[in-house]
């Protein structure tokens, strides 16, 4: 006879072991170390889970410490990455596997990702990468609501060796050096100081060579 409440259980236990083996599987095939660079046809190629450790490994090749915690239960967070200065970043991924021709990500996944990334995994930055397009809704409200859009062009600089701190606007580089994780020694300023990272006019108040 089944056990009906063990069930939940179960199915749990079974995501979650699913999970830690795509993870490994794909760590073992790249010898656990991000690839410096990314074709865009190696990107398109992926699924969607594929396409989450990728840029997953796009990250922790830029110095962050990231993980894949994409999932039923993933609350509009495929990617959480954390970096040098210990902001967090929620990256929802959606990948199409007809690129640009596929259907574009709209203006309710700006909405939902925003709706979580604070509140729910206390990120810092929201950011949502495709390998596709967004629709024009989507890139007025992201910009509104302050959520960074990683579309088809900039994630193809991104991938081929770009960091993502070159690409994206009003996000201050870490000043911990990546190298190392020491201090960079940069003199900040008092604006610097005492300005919120992310907001516009921070991107000159750091020293972007750190």
């Amino acid at each position: 006879m089944v056990d009906v409440a063990g069930v939940p259980v179960l199915l749990t236990f079974a995501v979650w072991a699913r999970r830690h083996v795509d993870r490994d599987e794909w760590d073992a095939a790249r010898a656990g170390q991000p690839r410096a660079e990314m074709s865009l046809d190696d990107l398109d190629d992926l699924d969607h889970a594929e396409f989450e450790f990728a840029i997953r490994d796009l990250l922790r090749r830029d110095g962050l410490t990231a993980e894949r915690v994409g999932g039923a239960n993933d609350d509009v967070c495929d990617v959480r990455a954390v970096d040098l200065d210990s902001r967090i970043w929620a990256v929802q991924c959606k990948h199409r596997r007809d690129g640009t021709k596929g259907e574009a990500i709209d203006v309710r996944v700006v909405r939902e990702l925003k709706g979580t990334a604070s509140e729910v995994h206390k990120a810092t930055f929201a950011m949502v990468v495709t390998n596709g397009r967004f629709t024009r809704n989507a890139v007025l409200s992201a910009k509104r609501l302050g959520v960074h859009l990683v579309g088809r062009d900039v994630l193809t600089q991104w991938a081929s060796g770009r960091s993502l701190w070159e690409l994206l606007e009003r996000v201050p580089t870490p000043l911990r050096h990546p190298a190392d994780g020491r201090r960079a020694a940069a003199q900040v300023g008092p604006l610097a100081a005492t300005s919120i990272p992310g907001l516009p006019g921070d991107r000159g108040d750091y020293d972007r060579r750190g």
